[in-house]
């Protein structure tokens, strides 16, 4: 009797340093479960200075996409023979796929941000002032679409100001301005997210105490088991409302899904078996 016969399975991966902790192979396992898509999602560790010698034999070997994450988010766009308009404008993408044209690249960062916001948490952005805190590739890559969801202002701040004052310069919106830290000091917000990656250090940001209380939304990109230590330092100088990245994570997730495979997953469920997933291992 001949052997049952199993279909072939796409390859996808995420691709960083560290990537160990990342949720992504769960996630899309779920989302390929729920759309009945036949793929494996794995973990891609790729040295710090081997992001593209990485991706090439990852296409080489069959793979089919990547999404990108901490520190490489900035390398796809060049690496893309074909970046979107988000790419282009952020200098920095999260999903990679690969076809008989070459490398396509985009960035779903922004898209599952504001989704998360203003689905899950019932954030309104429209006319809303709101800080981003970091300016590296994740922060450049949820200012246009925050822009277009309407805020009313924009200011990015960084430990390093040029560096804030190079990505607002890139994307030339009247309303995005850039600073340092200490601008925060006289600045009032009525939402601040966290693009750095402190939050995987669980380390604290140099925020004035003063800050904090005119502040009603505090969102982390970071995810863990726990609050994050920019909740719990938002929570307790005075700002009303915190939290994680984790339905970010899983709404940027179900926007490279729907690049990759035509179909847009739900998100509720899969977010919800997540967030019990890890309340279990802490």
């Amino acid at each position: 009797m001949s052997g049952a016969v199993h279909p072939r399975r796409d390859r996808y991966a995420v691709i960083g340093n560290p990537v160990a902790h990342s949720l992504s192979p769960e996630i899309h396992a779920r989302f390929a479960r729920d759309c009945g898509q036949c793929l494996v999602y794995e973990r891609l560790l790729a040295p710090l200075d081997g992001f593209e010698a990485t991706v090439a034999a990852f296409r080489e070997a069959g793979g089919r996409g990547l999404n990108v994450t901490v520190p490489f988010k900035r390398e796809p766009a060049a690496l893309a023979d074909r970046p979107s308009e988000r790419v282009r404008q952020a200098g920095a993408a999260n999903t990679l796929g690969f076809d008989d044209d070459g490398i396509w690249a985009d960035n779903t960062d922004g898209l599952g941000l504001v989704a998360d916001l203003q689905g899950r948490l019932g954030i309104t952005l429209s006319g809303a002032r709101l800080v981003l805190l970091g300016a590296g590739g994740a922060a450049r890559g949820v200012v246009g679409p925050l822009l277009a969801a309407g805020v009313e202002r924009l200011v990015v701040v960084a430990r390093r100001p040029d560096q804030a004052a190079e990505l607002a310069s890139a994307f030339g919106d009247p309303r995005l301005e850039a600073g340092g830290f200490d601008v925060l000091a006289s600045l009032r917000a009525d939402i601040a997210v966290n693009a750095t990656s402190a939050g995987l250090s669980d380390a604290s940001l140099p925020v004035p105490a003063g800050f904090w209380p005119c502040v009603r939304f505090a969102y982390d990109m970071v995810y863990g088991t726990r609050p994050t230590r920019f909740m719990q330092d938002a929570l307790a100088g005075g700002c009303a409302e915190a939290s994680d990245g984790l339905g970010m994570l899983v709404e940027q997730a179900a926007e490279s899904f729907a690049l990759w495979r035509g179909v847009r997953p739900a998100t509720a469920e899969v977010f919800a078996a997540i967030r019990a997933s890890i309340a279990g291992r802490g």
